[in-house]
């Protein structure tokens, strides 16, 4: 008998738009909270894993960017997509108030609001990708196309 996983609201979105996905337990530490340690502690293609990464410009907007785990955002190509001036990581101790997620538990569904959000054109490669499900240690297995429905994102190049 395995253990239920408890939902968090990006399991709740999914299934409220009735989108097939699969829950993926791994180990997780302090020290290393990234997403390439998440894939391989899950077992998992590290271009299959998707980093949610938050950015905040000067005027304060805030925007999601689904990335794979070893890739880096072009902040050029981030200013370009965003129409802003000046763009950059939001501030870790902004990070909870502003999206409700704790690092290493991002996810680019169910946060506090939604905001423009962009996934790496390369996840439409993939037939699935893994983004974390909202807390640490877990990640969702669901068609590239679902997240982007269920996120109301784009796909972008801007790696």
């Amino acid at each position: 008998m395995s253990t239920a996983v408890k939902k968090t609201n990006a399991m709740r979105i999914l299934d409220s738009l009735k989108i097939e996905y699969e829950t993926v337990t791994y180990e997780w530490d302090e020290e290393h909270l990234d997403a390439v340690h998440a894939s391989q502690s899950a077992g998992i293609e590290t271009q299959q894993v998707f980093k949610t990464i938050v950015l905040q410009d000067s005027d304060n907007a805030v925007f999601v960017f689904c990335l794979p785990a070893d890739f880096s955002i072009s902040l050029k190509k981030a200013r370009a997509l965003t129409k802003s001036k000046d763009i950059d990581l939001i501030k870790m101790d902004k990070l909870q108030s502003t999206t409700g997620y704790i690092r290493g538990g991002c996810s680019p569904l169910g946060m506090k609001k939604h905001f423009p959000t962009f996934i790496e054109e390369l996840a439409q490669l993939e037939e699935y990708i893994y983004v974390s499900a909202g807390q640490r240690g877990l990640q969702l297995k669901l068609k590239p196309e679902d997240l982007l429905k269920a996120s109301e994102a784009v796909f972008a190049d801007f790696t």
